[in-house]
């Protein structure tokens, strides 16, 4: 086992993969995976995050670089003596099995006696909430059960290592939602180590405890969730995770961490330089909705602009209003349902603003 934080218990090293020789699909990846770490691949479909998984796995193999399991390589070992377990998100069940007889299954090939996998099972079974079920088919469960039995049979022979394929991607919203949190208590009970892939941010930062950010097959920022959400160090990750406002300018003055963007329309905004060029280079500013001000008091606010309301969407706790303002006419404000500003009208004028440390310069973007 990794004894300590130096000590990656999964470890990619300037890998890279190509399936036709010339464009790659992962590029010069370096990755550090902590032993019981809950770590998740992020990313836009064609990122390269899932043949990531697979060359951990071993169902892909990597073009150049090194792939290292416990301190040792792992290129060149097969999928099945890698002793790790997986989950897909089409379940990959059994259908002429029962239940217990697809937990069995792995630990069959390994060998086990009776009275090892009838305990092994049972005590699965119970971790996911279905020692009832073990006698029925895959097909005589609901998706969320079925998915439950995946789970399942991947922790079943207690492997070191878990990675998982999209597990959620098939259930229902409300489904998914609660499986997040079982996947998420299952591993702090257990304190394997979960290797996850999806293309969902709140999945990545409801389950996580680093997520990386993928595009294009590079690393854009790898980072808690918080982190990731709070201070994006990029224009893909800011608009990536979670809703986000961005105005257009350029660099007029730069104050160690600050500086001043003149907007395209002619207006100056104090923002935290973060991804910056020179003075006189363009910039995006990155702006959550949440942390926008609705008619803020006098002084309050170092940047303050009008903005024409164009639609209020009431959604329970906050009302959701789309402002024009600044030339962008899709500018997001969240308002508390509770707050004294819940008065908006369509198509009237309101004052809105927001601390310079809310807005993040950050590299250009179109």
């Amino acid at each position: 086992m990794a004894e300590n934080k130096n000590d990656a218990y999964v470890r990619f090293a300037n890998v890279q993969k190509s399936y036709d020789g010339e464009i790659l699909v992962v590029k010069n990846f370096n990755l550090d995976v902590q032993s019981g770490e809950f770590l998740t691949m992020l990313g836009p479909s064609g990122s390269g995050k899932t043949t990531c998984l697979m060359m951990l796995a071993g169902f892909e193999t990597a073009t150049s670089g090194e792939i290292s399991l416990d301190g040792e390589p792992i290129n060149n070992v097969p999928p099945w003596k890698r002793e790790i377990g997986m989950v897909f998100q089409n379940y990959a069940l059994f259908p002429h099995l029962s239940v217990f007889e697809n937990l069995a299954y792995p630990l069959i090939v390994r060998k086990m006696s009776k009275s090892e996998i009838d305990q092994r099972v049972k005590k699965a079974l119970d971790m996911v909430q279905l020692g009832a079920f073990g006698g029925r088919r895959p097909g005589q469960l609901s998706g969320g059960q079925q998915q439950r039995v995946a789970v399942a049979r991947a922790l079943v022979f207690e492997p070191k290592l878990v990675l998982m394929d999209e597990p959620l991607g098939a259930l229902d919203k409300q489904l998914r939602e609660q499986m997040q949190y079982e996947i998420k208590h299952i591993h702090e009970n257990l304190g394997v180590t979960v290797v996850y892939v999806t293309h969902d941010q709140s999945e990545a930062l409801t389950m996580s405890n680093r997520v990386c950010v993928f595009d294009d097959g590079v690393v854009q920022q790898l980072a808690a969730p918080a982190e990731l959400y709070e201070k994006p160090v990029n224009s893909f990750v800011a608009q990536f995770i979670g809703e986000n406002n961005t105005l257009h300018g350029d660099i007029v003055s730069v104050d160690g961490e600050n500086c001043d963007v003149k907007l395209d329309t002619g207006e100056v905004m104090q923002a935290l330089a973060v991804n910056i060029g020179d003075v006189g280079s363009k910039t995006t500013l990155s702006l959550r909705p949440e942390r926008v001000t609705v008619d803020p008091e006098a002084g309050s606010c170092p940047n303050v602009v009008k903005a024409e309301v164009r639609e209020l969407i009431y959604l329970g706790d906050h009302i959701r209003a789309r402002l024009a303002l600044c030339g962008q006419e899709e500018f997001i404000v969240k308002v508390p349902n509770s707050s004294t500003h819940s008065h908006l009208v369509e198509g009237e004028t309101t004052t809105v603003g927001w601390q310079s440390s809310d807005c993040r310069a950050l590299d250009h973007q179109p």
